[in-house]
Formats: structure tokens, sequence, C-alpha cells
């Protein structure tokens, strides 16, 4: 096995700025080591914590890609509610996105489940939000869009209804 080497404090924006790079060029997987990397000089460092949020997020559905729980594991180290409870329907909405990829028996039944504990952490983002700050209802917006615009999505109880029929 190989030991890690450590980044030098100094190199830490840099490294940070290269992780958000990555990730906007669809190599979620540099970026989340590059994140890791940071996090080990700086635990606290919240940019790269809500990064490697987003980068674990954006492998979810992929092959050997990390779990909800890895990436919920996370959530706790955000500083604040309002970002524990945003990022918390960030990767939500992100689970529901990609279950709605799988296409698989009852994948609109569980998307439709994510898709509404993504709504409620946005809501309670949405709360805790300052005056300035619409995120969380923009992204409570975006899920239920797509819940009134799929005829698949639907709860539990309606897609047995729909089976008896």
């Amino acid at each position: 096995m190989f030991e890690l080497k450590r980044l030098k404090p100094e190199a830490l924006a840099a490294a940070q700025r290269k992780a958000v790079r990555y990730r906007l060029l669809n190599e979620p997987r540099l970026a989340e080591s590059i994140c890791h990397d940071i996090l080990a000089v700086d635990p606290d460092n919240q940019d790269a914590l809500i990064t490697l949020i987003l980068s674990l997020s954006d492998q979810f559905g992929s092959p050997g890609g990390p779990s909800m729980a890895e990436a919920m594991e996370l959530v706790p180290r955000l500083a604040g509610d309002y970002q524990q409870e945003y990022y918390a329907g960030i990767l939500w909405e992100r689970r529901a996105m990609s279950q709605l990829h799988t296409r698989g028996h009852g994948s609109g039944r569980i998307a439709y489940d994510w898709f509404r504990r993504a709504m409620a952490h946005f809501e309670k983002a949405e709360e805790l939000s300052p005056p300035d700050n619409d995120d969380a209802v923009l992204r409570w917006n975006t899920c239920a869009r797509i819940i009134n615009q799929r005829a698949d999505l639907r709860p539990a109880e309606q897609h047995t209804e729909t089976m008896l029929e």
C-alpha cells in the first residue's frame, strides 16, 4: 500500500479550485480525491466538505459509486443548521434523480419518496435561510415540478391503486 502524501497548507486554496474544476468537468472521482486531501490537512474546511458532498452525489448510481450513507455522514460536519438541511436535501434529490435513471420496477415510487425527503429538508432550510437566499425554494420547486410532470412518481399507495384498476 502507498502512503498518501499531505498537501501543504498554503496549497489548499488552489487544490479547492482544482476540485471544483474537476467536478465541473464531470470528473467527480478526481474532485472527491482532492477533497479528501484537503480535509486531511484541514478537517473543517467547509468548501471542501461541500465539494466532497456534491462529488459523491454526482456518483450516485454509478457502478462502485459511494453510498447515500457515506455522503450523509458528512452533513453533520457542515457549519450551521441551514447548510446541513440544504445539503441533506441536495443528497436526497440527487439520489432520487439517480433512481429515475435506473427505470427498474418500483423506481417511480422510490424516487417519489426520496424527492419528498429532499423537499422536507428544503422546507426546513427555507425556514433557516437568510432573507436574500432562496436556494432552498428553488430546489423545492424543482422537485415539485419533476413530481408534477411525471405520472410514474407517486406515493406507494397510489401505485397499488393504479395496479388494481
